[in-house]
C-alpha cells in the first residue's frame, strides 16, 4: 500500500511540475542565418499568444552572368517590426509538443524598412533605394537541441521605393532560417 501511495504521489508531482505555460515567452533574443540573409532579432510577448518581433536583417543580393564582366556580390541592411499571432500554441501545449522560445505556428505582419545606410560589396559605389514594405506572412518555427531552432515564413506583400517615380511593387517573402536563440 505504500508503495502504491508512493508511486501515486510521484507521478501526481511529476504531471505537475512537466506541464508548459500556454503563454509564449517574455522575451527571446537571437541570430537566424540562411540562404536568404541573416536576423539578429527579438521578440516580446504582448499577451498570451501574440509577440512584437523587431529584427534587423542583412539581405544578399547575387548578380552577373554573359552580360556583366563578373559577379557581383551585395549586402544591405533593414529593420522590421511584426506582430505575430501563434494561433496553434495551445494545441502544442495539450499534446506535449516543445513550445520552448515560442515554438508554433504563426501568422504576421511585417513592416520592413530598407535605408541606403551602407552596402557590403565586392562592386565599388553600389547603392540600394530606399523602400518601405508591408508583408503579410504564415510561418512555423521549431526547436531542436537546447537553443537551436528553423523558422519557415512565406509571405506576399506590396513595397514601395521611397524616391520618386517608382509605383507600388509586390514583395515576396520566402524565408527559411536556422539559428540560435541566447
Amino acid at each position: 500500500m505504500i508503495k502504491m501511495y508512493f508511486s501515486i504521489m510521484l507521478f501526481t508531482c511529476a504531471l505537475a511540475f512537466s506541464q508548459e505555460k500556454k503563454e509564449i515567452n517574455k522575451s527571446v533574443t537571437g541570430i537566424q542565418a540562411g540562404f536568404i540573409g541573416v536576423d539578429l532579432y527579438n521578440e516580446t510577448r504582448i499577451s498570451e499568444k501574440i509577440s512584437l518581433r523587431s529584427q534587423i536583417s542583412f539581405n544578399p543580393s547575387i548578380w552577373g552572368g554573359d552580360l556583366y564582366s563578373r559577379t557581383g556580390f551585395a549586402l544591405a541592411p533593414s529593420i522590421s517590426i511584426a506582430p505575430k499571432y501563434y494561433y496553434n500554441f495551445d494545441n502544442r501545449v495539450e499534446n506535449g509538443r516543445n513550445t520552448k522560445n515560442n515554438a508554433g505556428s504563426f501568422v504576421s505582419l511585417k513592416l520592413e524598412y530598407t535605408p541606403d545606410l551602407f552596402v557590403i560589396s565586392n562592386v565599388d559605389n553600389i547603392h540600394v533605394n530606399e523602400m518601405l514594405a508591408l508583408i503579410p506572412n504564415w510561418g512555423m518555427r521549431r526547436n531542436f537541441a537546447e537553443n537551436f531552432n528553423y523558422e519557415l515564413r512565406l509571405g506576399l506583400g506590396l513595397g514601395k521605393i521611397i524616391k520618386g517615380g517608382y509605383n507600388v511593387q509586390v514583395v515576396p517573402e520566402i524565408s527559411f532560417k536556422v539559428g540560435y536563440d541566447f
